[in-house]
């Protein structure tokens, strides 16, 4: 009995083909992984590049045609949804997903027909949101900031107990809340205590363990393997966040 030939889809070879162009791993593993034979990804490596200008070339008649027949079936659809109760033709959009900065920036202060309350009745996002405006940090909270920067740098393992007390014996006048509430506005550049954690880096059985990259690539030239960092910077009448994309291999800075 002959064995059935398998039959791979259009989207699989993509894939294949694209993680062989790549580089990053060699072609027997990328077969190994993906249960093909390596001769297989060999052809479909060269065959990504070469078919990758029809992706950009001038559909067809027939192409076109799909892709108009789509846009109007769309359009229908969203012009059936759009019938609001005063009239106005407004559509109405998932907003599960959306947060209240994106809802914002939708509603336009100059609309011909529906005031700012209206639209944020549609966008179900409260007026006493879109009106606030977060008040910039106080001064005597960026110099106490700086100061329990410094201690930090100097006593990592403190606390926000720890970091109170000593920010009284020198004379200021905190709680620990508002000493908290600051260390945790500076937890971004890593500001917490270092302590004995419980162990959570036990894996569990059913989840699958993915190999890491860098321990078997050997990185010989530029751009296969970036490295990127955030830190906390204070500068004067605030602070800042710095975000840097190193290249592994040249210590080159790309983009900060």
């Amino acid at each position: 009995m002959s064995k059935k030939r398998r039959a791979f889809s259009a989207e699989f070879k993509a894939k294949v083909g694209l993680e062989a162009l790549k580089g990053i791993e060699p072609i027997h593993v990328i077969a190994q992984r993906h249960e093909v034979h390596p001769v297989q990804v060999s052809q479909w490596k060269k065959e990504v590049p070469e078919r990758l200008p029809e992706v950009f070339a001038k559909p067809s008649a027939q192409v076109r045609d799909e892709i108009e027949r789509n846009r109007k079936e769309r359009e229908g659809t969203v012009c059936a949804d759009r019938a609001a109760a005063d009239g106005a033709r407004v559509a109405q959009k998932k907003l599960a997903h959306v947060g209240s900065k994106e809802r914002r920036s939708m509603i336009e202060t100059e609309h011909p027909k529906l005031s700012v309350a209206r639209q944020c009745e549609l966008l179900e996002l409260p007026r006493s949101t879109y009106y606030h405006h977060p008040k910039p940090p106080k001064e005597a909270d960026l110099a106490l900031m700086k100061q329990i920067d410094e201690i930090y740098l100097e006593s990592p393992f403190f606390g926000s107990r720890q970091m109170t007390r000593w920010l009284q014996r020198d004379g200021h006048v905190v709680n620990r809340k508002r000493v908290r509430r600051l260390m945790r506005l500076m937890g971004l550049m890593g500001l917490t205590a270092i302590y004995q954690k419980p162990s959570l880096s036990k894996k569990a059985a059913s989840h699958q363990i993915y190999p890491s990259l860098r321990q078997t690539l050997k990185v010989e030239r530029s751009n296969p393997v970036w490295a990127t960092d955030i830190i906390y910077i204070p500068v004067c009448g605030g602070f800042v966040y710095l975000c840097a994309v190193i290249d592994w291999h040249s210590r080159m800075v790309l983009a900060w």
